[in-house]
């Protein structure tokens, strides 16, 4: 009996060494390129991107108190971000199934029937006799086959309680199982980073919704003066017509001006509205439920000389969309080894204990017992060209999923390469835009004094007001860009998610299934 003992035991722990071996390649890090040096912009410019440490609530940056809070309702709130929680939530639980498979699967059971045999059938080929009663065979002196009662034209019927336990374990010869582990887990940081990703985008997002607003409000602003200023020209025109200094041309035209700056008007306030609602929406809120926080005009928030943005080698820890498709080729690795392992055989340790009478009454002794263990070995001899195909397929996923990654970092940089080249573009043009708005300032006015004095006609003051308002509009349009072309630099650069800065609301929605995940996964 020791000896037997010992011989399982040296089993077991055999089949567990051997259980330590994975097939299939092993995922190594990939070393991803980076730049020396972000991009220099195309200038001189008043602000500059430098190399340091950038804060994850970049929109700081700004000084926007209003800004600030609406950032933070978004990642409170935010429906596209609860539903990426949940999302994890999900990944989580499929890892927990995949895992589920690494340890023994135990089942309790318990049946009852009342059966009766023919005794025309193949029991009957056991050996009972006829003359024997179900009693006597219940006893096991007799053979199994059924009995006839005198006077009967067939068998007793008879009760047949049992209950009992089955436990069945795969032994991972082949990593299989672990593979299958080691996929589920990449997934499951893959989400994550996909929902880190919707975070980084809605940060941008939402950044860029405000900038623009005040951007419109602005403008808004700046038609409504040149819409007094238009009013003051007809009523110029119309008292210099009374007095015989102007002609009805002039009144003509300088109410022609004042209808054209009030038909801009309406546009400018439903993009307005628009961006509200854009902004509402992102807060989980009904359409406009921001007027009351951000219907009353603002400046447009600068930015500050110097723009941190972190260093070129941290692009790839940072940016959320690279990390997930390394998470994916670190999947796709994981997944041929399942492929491979399904080519080699699959030992299953399996064994039952149950009770079984035909009286209830022996239901709880020991003698009633019955019991089957040992195990079982499967290998696949021939699947039509399945196990052959299945694994080409993990092959060509993971050769794909590489290069999804390659072109996942080149994307990266192209997009802070034009978020850099925009930053600086949208500066210079704004400096020139500067320049053009006084002058025309300067214009409109000496044109004005000019038609006052009658060293000049209505025209030119109107093609010169006409042309104010167009750079004006241009300035605040470059002004609204410099500051949106900061948020786009931000999201192409990924940040807004990283530990210092919680998910909020969205991880806590997930956060009860992850650390079930892993605590009891």
């Amino acid at each position: 009996m020791a000896t037997l003992v010992n011989r399982s035991c040296l089993s077991l722990a055999s089949a567990l060494l051997l259980g330590a071996c994975s097939v299939g390649p092993d995922y190594h890090k990939s070393d991803l390129a980076s730049a020396a040096h972000w991009h220099r912009g195309l200038g001189d410019a008043e602000s500059r991107p430098v190399e340091s440490p950038a804060d994850p609530q970049w929109w700081r940056i700004y000084r926007d108190p209003t800004l600030t809070a609406l950032e933070q309702q978004v990642a409170d709130a935010n429906l596209d971000l609860r539903a990426a929680a949940w999302r994890l939530a999900e990944s989580l639980a499929e890892r927990r199934i995949a895992r589920a498979a690494q340890f023994p699967r135990v089942e309790a059971n318990a049946s009852y029937a009342r059966e009766r045999a023919s005794p025309n059938g193949v029991l009957g080929l056991l050996g009972t006799m006829e003359e024997q009663g179900p009693g006597e065979i219940a006893s096991g002196a007799q053979g199994f086959g059924p009995a006839r009662l005198p006077g009967t034209t067939g068998a007793a019927p008879f009760d047949l309680p049992q209950y009992g336990l089955s436990a069945s374990w795969e032994v991972d010869f082949w990593g299989h199982v672990r593979r299958q582990v080691e996929a589920a887990s990449a997934a499951v940081r893959a989400t994550e980073d996909m929902q880190r990703d919707v975070l980084v985008s809605l940060m941008a997002e939402t950044a860029q919704d405000y900038l623009d607003l005040r951007g419109v409000q602005a403008q808004i602003a700046i038609v409504r003066r040149n819409i007094d200023i238009a009013r003051h020209s007809v009523g110029l025109t119309t008292l210099r017509f009374t007095q015989g200094a102007a002609t009805r041309l002039d009144v003509a035209d300088s109410r022609g001006q004042l209808s054209e700056f009030q038909s801009r008007l309406p546009v400018l306030q439903s993009q307005e509205v628009h961006l509200i609602n854009a902004l509402s929406f992102l807060v989980a809120r009904e359409p406009g439920a921001l007027r009351s926080q951000l219907g009353t005009p603002a400046p447009i928030p600068p930015v500050p000389i110097s723009v941190p943005v972190g260093l070129p080698s941290e692009l790839a820890e940072r940016r959320p969309d690279i990390r997930v498709a390394e998470e994916q080729l670190h999947a796709a690795t994981a997944s041929i080894g399942v492929a491979v392992a399904d080519f080699f055989p699959r030992v299953t340790l399996s064994g039952s204990l149950d009770i079984q009478a035909l009286q209830f009454s022996e239901l709880g002794t020991w003698a009633s017992r019955q019991y089957g263990f040992g195990p079982t070995m499967t290998l696949p001899l021939f699947e039509g060209g399945r196990l052959t195909g299945q694994l080409r397929l993990r092959k060509a996923q993971q050769k794909e999923a590489a290069i999804n990654l390659q072109r996942t970092i080149l994307k990266a940089w192209q997009e802070i390469d034009d978020a850099m080249a925009d930053f600086s573009a949208a500066q210079q043009q704004r400096d020139q835009l500067r320049e053009t708005v006084a002058q025309n300032e300067m214009a409109v006015s000496l044109a004005q004094q000019q038609y006052v004095q009658g060293a000049s006609d209505f025209l030119n003051v109107l093609t010169l007001q006409n042309a104010l308002l167009a750079s004006q509009n241009q300035l605040v349009q470059a002004t609204t860009a410099v500051s949106v072309s900061v948020a786009r630099l931000y999201r192409a650069l990924g940040g807004g998610w990283e530990e210092r800065y919680p998910l909020a609301t969205a991880q806590r929605a997930g956060q009860g299934v992850r650390q079930e995940g892993v605590h009891q996964g």
